[in-house]
């Protein structure tokens, strides 16, 4: 899935939308101090009560929100795997019964239990349920309606969120003309910051692939490897963040830890050149001779096949591995180069970095940064150095 299949099915998570449909929800209460079941319960969606809606609508686009590969990872389904959770999910998804349902998703939330201590109540949400996309009209005259035609997708979604403890407060009885302190036993749900949870299958261009599965992190880059690989029985995956620090310690490797700012920066030129020539398609990822090639165009040095395979092999022990693009460049990933200094730590965009430059300057180190016009510091304008010694001649 990329962003805008996430996108195009997150959007349709509100109440009274007939492009979407919500059989059943099945609500399951996780004990902290036994890691059991305390307690189960499955309605009809379309019993709930308008608020109760509109809770779980948001709490189920929370799920689905996030930048891939941070927050959100498609991740693909482990093979020869006992009681895998591919198959108990896509026999969950052509049962027509509730309660077989129902029996699929304890499976699952069984494997959540296993050799796993939480260090609060769970309740963990599932819902079985199909939205529909209009299809697109072959031409503006067509007098057959968006609606006429569409595609239908069914899915189970997930979504695992914390409870805490109701608060403890002073009330005011106008009746009785008194203070009261409120006494609160039951514990309040949190369903605006789910823990963890999933969509199954994935859509690319309105078709379902049941070989991968949509996995939700509570955090952008906190992975729940226990979910990941014991819950959903998928492979485990790179974050963004990952592919970042790989890619660096790559370059390092090949460039022996030195690169100018003008050559780094020609390097995310030329991986942004990339993304643009692939951008009607999936985010490219590169190989080993991909960014060797990247290297060379970037007017990296002494750059050979040989040197950028042995650079992967030592890094990540696999020197077929492929990184993602966007991932590398900080401007995809929304991150700032940073530059460190004993001075001060600075941030700049990378279409900025060639501005940058370390220089000698009166015999000593400097960062000297190209400007197109005066500095400001706290309201006041910047004099140039050079002004300053020019004044102080003329003195």
């Amino acid at each position: 899935m990329n962003k805008k299949d996430i996108a195009n099915i997150r959007k349709q998570f509100k109440i009274n939308n007939d492009l979407l449909k919500i059989k059943d929800i099945f609500n399951v209460y996780i004990m902290k101090e036994t890691s059991e079941i305390y307690h189960h319960q499955s309605v009809p969606f379309d019993l709930l009560e308008e608020e109760q809606k509109d809770l779980f609508m948001t709490n189920f686009k929370k799920v689905l929100t996030g930048q891939l590969d941070e927050k959100l990872f498609e991740l693909k389904f482990q093979k020869d795997v006992e009681d895998n959770s591919q198959l108990i999910l896509h026999q969950g998804i052509l049962s027509n019964d509730t309660e077989e349902w129902k029996e699929y998703m304890l499976r699952l939330v069984e494997k959540m239990l296993k050799d796993k201590q939480y260090e609060m109540d769970v309740v963990v949400t599932f819902i079985q349920g199909e939205y529909m996309k209009p299809m697109k009209r072959s031409n503006e005259e067509a007098e057959e309606s968006s609606r006429d035609a569409v595609y239908a997708n069914k899915f189970i979604l997930c979504s695992m969120n914390k409870t805490q403890d109701p608060k403890k407060e002073l009330l005011f009885d106008y009746v009785e003309k008194e203070f009261k302190y409120n006494i609160v036993v039951d514990p309040v749900i949190n369903l605006k910051s789910p823990i963890s949870g999933f969509l199954f299958p994935t859509f690319t261009d309105n078709t379902a692939d049941v070989n991968h599965v949509l996995y939700s992190a509570g955090k952008a880059y906190e992975l729940d490897y226990h979910f990941i690989e014991e819950v959903l029985n998928a492979e485990e995956t790179m974050t963004a963040e990952d592919d970042k620090v790989v890619f660096e310690e790559i370059v390092k490797k090949v460039t022996g830890d030195q690169i100018s700012t003008s050559t780094l920066s020609n390097v995310y030129d030329e991986i942004h050149r990339v993304i643009e020539e692939h951008e009607e398609n999936d985010v490219p990822r590169l190989d080993y001779k991909d960014v060797e090639s990247v290297l060379k165009s970037s007017g990296v040095e002494n750059v050979d096949t040989e040197k950028v395979e042995t650079a992967f092999k030592t890094v990540i022990d696999d020197e077929k591995y492929e990184l993602k693009a966007s991932s590398i460049i900080p401007k995809y990933n929304k991150k700032s180069i940073k530059i460190k200094t004993k001075v001060a730590d600075i941030k700049v965009s990378p279409e900025d970095l060639r501005f940058v430059k370390q220089i000698h300057f009166d015999g000593k180190l400097s960062l000297m940064i190209e400007l197109e016009e005066n500095t400001m510091i706290e309201g006041f304008e910047m004099i140039p150095e050079a002004l300053v010694q020019k004044v102080d001649e003329e003195e």
